[in-house]
């Protein structure tokens, strides 16, 4: 049975979903006001990791990863490039989608954009204002009275008198108490706004996503996902939202990936140890990356270097030779009751324990190595589809950005002719020269095979 760890309940719970072998999902999504860093990539790769699990495991599951495109942010880059909000957000959703699409990670049910449910969002407001749980301030802003709901704090474990104002809101003088957050914020000159019974102006971040998994999903739905630094105060503010305005749980199951770290650091645009997906794609190949991703526990510390990363690329490029010669039937079917197969499942039914499953599939390259049985390197693949890597030809992937300006071919037939006459000596130059051009070849009894270093 599929257990998970809960943050609301900080334990592991077995799963069972409202509806049978059906999951609704909801994942905070990106502010697209700039290219994508390596903390989004980790919360791309992982929840499309679960997603691509509960769906091999039977599950019909419907996957809604908003977008939020109006944002301080957003209006900032817009006034600096003197350009209209959406110019913004159409691009960088675009840049975006390309990057996840690079990392092999399939596109969610539902992407909805904070902009297509403003009227509902203003609806959610005026429920909660009519409820008593939130105020219109003198300034026309409306904040939600967070010593209103009683629950406050039972996600993150925070007492409600030891909180300061949550993140992007700052403190303000119109507040009846500093930790009361804003859901509706009036308008200011040359800003986009829409027109509410409040006067005009836009949603704060946290009602968006209420109302977005509200209306997609229902009140209350199985999974509700994210980073670990979205639990306070985004996702507590979104229950407390939620909650008030439903009567109900809002969702049964919070997941949070963990962060990221740079070389043991924490990632900082001001420590200059800043990456975005678009610039590690420049150096690694995207499954890489992911590799790199899944070989850490979802919920773990995730600590992002050049050393690291090349132990990924060297690790998948084992996987890639133990099937390097064999010919892949991608029909094959998994039998779950075989050994390998069945140990898989159990790591990733864990809590979705990638590193488990991972050790797994490199248990069964030895024994490819070893055997070298057809079944084996085909089931080797399938399950790692599963995860999302070893979805390419093996020959494509270990040759893949050679030297272009070397005809490797050619260099290997004039060393194999070398070989041929006994001039050993310009056989070992070109293989050199090959390996200072980061290409590593092989003499095989099939004849000399090569890759990229």
């Amino acid at each position: 049975m599929l257990s998970v760890y809960n943050t609301l309940k900080n334990k592991k719970e077995i799963f069972k979903s409202i509806e049978p072998n059906k999951v609704k999902m909801y994942v905070c999504g990106m502010t697209v006001y700039d290219f994508c860093h390596i903390g989004h990539a980790r919360v791309l790769i992982v929840f499309d990791m679960i997603t691509r699990w509960l769906r091999e495991s039977g599950y019909k599951v419907q996957y809604v990863r908003n977008i939020t495109d109006i944002d301080d942010k957003i209006i900032k880059k817009a006034i600096d490039e003197n350009v209209d909000y959406s110019v913004i957000t159409e691009n960088f959703i675009k840049e975006m989608n390309y990057d996840a699409a690079q990392l092999g990670v399939i596109s969610p049910s539902l992407e909805p954009r904070a902009t297509e449910h403003i009227d509902e969002m203003i609806k959610m407001i005026e429920d909660l204002i009519a409820k008593g749980y939130a105020y219109k301030a003198d300034n026309n802003d409306v904040f939600y009275a967070v010593s209103k709901f009683n629950d406050y704090g039972k996600l993150s474990g925070k007492s409600l008198k030891d909180l300061i104002a949550g993140s992007r809101v700052e403190v303000d003088k119109f507040k009846q108490d500093n930790n009361d957050f804003v859901l509706w914020k009036s308008a200011k000159p040359n800003e986009p706004y829409w027109k509410s019974p409040w006067g005009n102006g836009r949603p704060g971040w946290h009602i968006e996503c209420s109302t977005m998994s509200n209306n997609l999903l229902g009140k209350n739905f199985d999974i509700h996902g994210g980073g670990q630094d979205l639990q306070f105060p985004h996702h507590e503010n979104e229950i407390a939202q939620s909650e008030a305005v439903n009567n109900c749980q809002m969702a049964n199951y919070w997941i949070h990936n963990g962060f990221v770290k740079i070389d043991d650091e924490k990632m900082s645009k001001s420590l200059g140890n800043f990456f975005t997906i678009r610039s590690v794609l420049q150096k690694y190949q995207p499954e890489v990356i992911r590799f790199f991703i899944l070989k850490a526990h979802y919920r773990s510390p995730l600590n992002f270097s050049n050393k690291n990363l090349e132990e990924s690329k060297q690790a998948l490029t084992k996987l890639y030779l133990s099937i390097r010669n064999f010919k892949i039937d991608l029909a094959f079917n998994i039998n779950w009751d075989q050994k390998f197969p069945n140990q898989f499942k159990k790591a990733l039914d864990d809590d979705f324990n990638t590193p488990e499953a991972i050790a797994l599939l490199f248990e069964l390259a030895l024994k490819i190595n070893k055997d070298k049985i057809v079944e084996d390197a085909n089931l080797l693949v399938k399950l790692g589809n599963i995860l999302g890597v070893l979805s390419h030809d093996a020959e494509t992937f270990l040759k893949d950005d050679a030297n272009a300006s070397i005809d490797v071919e050619i260099l290997i037939k004039q060393r194999n002719e070398a070989k041929a006459s006994k001039d050993y000596a310009t056989a070992d130059k070109l293989r050199d020269y090959l390996l200072e051009n980061n290409i590593l070849i092989e003499d095989t009894p099939a004849g000399t095979v090569w890759r990229k270093k």
